[in-house]
């Protein structure tokens, strides 16, 4: 699991629990829920060359610092659950505040569950304006919420405004796209297709001569052929299987393999089987010709 997403369930675990404390009690959100959140983005939170409590301001004091190269990057305002910090303007204009004076290019509010990013100053513009990313882990889908919250990781931050803008225009294209009559499944196709021209199992008639097979893990990875056929395919995709696999399932896997290698097999029954696999490991497979 991803641990920016294991960070956000760990944290709606602990509200659930014990929602009456983080609604009392800000040092507790900070230390049980926000602390654990920018660990997972890679701070180094007890750190003080990257992470600094109580960075005294002309204007007060900031719950926290983040550096990157010896330059405040952001400041983190903390406040308890019960502050709802996606609508509350007081806490944001404060630190605005506290941001605009020491030069600090963002602002980071959070009640631990819900976060808002500011941008500390824009030449005519308002503070709603300058609001560059909002995330609400309780009332949002897990896959946004740790999109989002990964642009204040340490290796993306410096670029956050570019990253917020590309991601804001993504959505607003793929909503329009929708409203248009393409369907989601679509979109997603397009979106995630390899530039090589892969076939994914529904689209392979069984006729197709392969050029190489293809697993798809947050982008299309190549898995090299044994044979160029469909069953050169099953059995790259069994001998793939078995190296990643352990005790008596790898050596139910290879036992397969070595009986599959020495029969004829019928294309069809091999496009099921392959279909077989895909659907029991959770898998995505793409055929290049």
């Amino acid at each position: 699991m991803d641990k920016i997403e294991k960070a956000i369930l760990d944290v709606l675990k602990k509200v659930n629990e014990h929602r009456k404390l983080y609604e009392r009690n800000e040092e507790a959100v900070k230390q049980h829920l926000i602390g654990g959140i920018f660990q997972a983005l890679g701070w180094e939170w007890d750190n003080p060359k990257e992470v600094r409590p109580e960075e005294r301001t002309e204007e007060g004091r900031a719950d926290y610092a983040l550096i990157t190269g010896d330059r405040v990057v952001a400041f983190i305002e903390a406040k308890n659950l019960s502050i709802n910090v996606l609508k509350k303007e007081k806490p944001l204009r404060q630190l605005g505040r506290y941001c605009f004076n020491n030069g600090v290019k963002y602002g980071i509010l959070t009640n631990g569950v819900a976060w808002v990013v500011i941008k500390a100053f824009e030449e005519g513009s308002r503070l709603e304006d300058r609001v560059i990313l909002s995330v609400d882990i309780e009332n949002e889908p897990i896959e946004r919420t740790t999109l989002k919250l990964s642009l204040l990781s340490k290796s993306r931050i410096e670029k956050l405004e570019r990253f917020a803008t590309l991601l804001r225009a993504l959505e607003f294209s793929f909503d329009e796209l929708k409203r248009e009559g393409i369907s989601e499944r679509k979109l997603i196709e397009f979106l995630t297709a390899s530039k090589k021209r892969l076939l994914t199992l529904e689209k392979l008639r069984g006729d197709e001569l392969p050029r190489a097979l293809y697993l798809y893990d947050d982008g299309w990875k190549i898995v090299p052929l044994v044979e160029r056929s469909i069953k050169g395919v099953l059995l790259s995709l069994l001998l793939y299987l078995s190296e990643r696999s352990e005790g008596e399932e790898k050596a139910q896997i290879k036992k397969a393999y070595a009986y599959l290698k020495e029969m004829p097999i019928d294309t069809q029954k091999i496009l099921r089987l392959l279909h077989e696999i895909e659907k029991e490991k959770g898998i995505r497979i793409g055929i290049e010709i």
